[in-house]
């Protein structure tokens, strides 16, 4: 298959809706990362994107809408919460659970009696979204477990041969998927997969848990509602470690990596022997979060066989950064500071 690369706009437009409402599949840009997507409501379309990224069967997909009108077609009930924080954070990066409406096939949900649903904010998917009359299910658009794809290039780099189209809208706004939550009772939601929408910003409206999958391993035959929680995800094909301690003592472990083949995301203020490549990561948790899938596959792509991330601060949109490097890393922390492996 010839995979086509092309430029947001009304001509890709209708060829994209064109292929979507046929029953095939194309990558589409939003503010997170990009997405697979085929109508959430062709089971083969669904199944289509499945076998192209290498996906479990029961990692469930989310449900991209563009209307409210399209959020009841899908949920059993919506509750007078969910319409506060749809009204707050739609069209954005917010994810949310409901009981799904018995047509909503269990093959987009991986077989869960719920389904996960949001309004990206991409002026191009919403639009696309209304020209196919249906949601859209869409997953990232790289293959299963490595770094999220945050431009059209990674996407040619997983997908190519594997879709007809893949539409170019520029970098994602944010450069982690969207936050995940279900509702625990009328007023508390619990977060599943944080994101860009932060615990922070979901307390001015209602009390907020996070849910323990998110720092930590669950089970291999544990069943989740949201996709991330369950496999190794986002990883390239270098060993990943995230690196606890201070500046001086990440300079020190630094200092005996000598083999050429070492990467290192850092803050920026450190100094770094010339042994070890560095990629962009930043010194806030916003360009941690741009950077992170981006500075994984650049390292995959200089041959590092090792990289070593600096743990970063877990306040806002940083708990979405080590949420995606504890699995990354597949949950191993180097302490610099007390030279100890701290395998969770």
């Amino acid at each position: 298959m010839e995979t086509k690369l092309a430029k947001a706009g009304d001509d890709i437009l209708e060829e994209a809706a064109g292929i979507l409402k046929h029953g095939g599949i194309a990558a589409i840009p939003t503010e997170t990362v990009y997405g697979l997507a085929a109508n959430a409501y062709d089971v083969e379309a669904v199944r289509s994107v499945f076998r192209a990224k290498g996906r479990p069967q029961d990692n469930p997909l989310i449900l991209h809408i563009c209307s409210m009108e399209m959020l009841y077609d899908i949920a059993v009930s919506v509750s007078p919460l969910a319409l506060k924080l749809a009204e707050e954070f739609w069209p954005g990066p917010l994810t949310m659970i409901f009981s799904r409406k018995p047509h909503v096939p269990a093959e987009t949900c991986g077989g869960l009696d719920t389904a996960a649903v949001r309004m990206p904010n991409n002026r191009f998917t919403l639009k696309l979204i209304e020209r196919c009359g249906s949601p859209l299910a869409a997953p990232s658009a790289n293959t299963s477990g490595l770094p999220s794809p945050t431009s059209a290039q990674h996407v040619y780099e997983d997908m190519n041969g594997k879709i007809p189209l893949i539409v170019d809208d520029g970098e994602c706004r944010y450069g982690v998927e969207s936050t995940v939550i279900c509702f625990v009772n009328e007023d508390t939601v619990r977060i599943l997969r944080p994101g860009a929408v932060t615990p922070e910003m979901l307390r001015e409206f209602c009390h907020v848990e996070i849910d323990g999958g998110v720092l930590e391993k669950l089970a291999p035959d544990a069943k989740v509602l949201s996709p991330g929680m369950k496999y190794k995800h986002y990883s390239p094909k270098a060993e990943v470690y995230i690196l606890k301690g201070s500046t001086e003592s990440a300079e020190r472990f630094l200092r005996g990596k000598n083999t050429g083949k070492t990467g290192f995301l850092g803050f920026g203020n450190e100094n770094v022997p010339e042994s070890v490549t560095v990629f962009p990561y930043g010194g806030t948790s916003e360009e941690q979060a741009e950077n992170l899938f981006s500075s994984l596959r650049e390292a995959d792509a200089a041959g590092c066989r090792e990289v070593y991330v600096r743990k970063p601060d877990t306040s806002g949109i940083g708990l979405a950064v080590y949420n995606r490097l504890l699995r990354s890393a597949g949950f191993r922390i180097l302490d610099a500071d007390g030279g100890t492996d701290a395998l969770q």
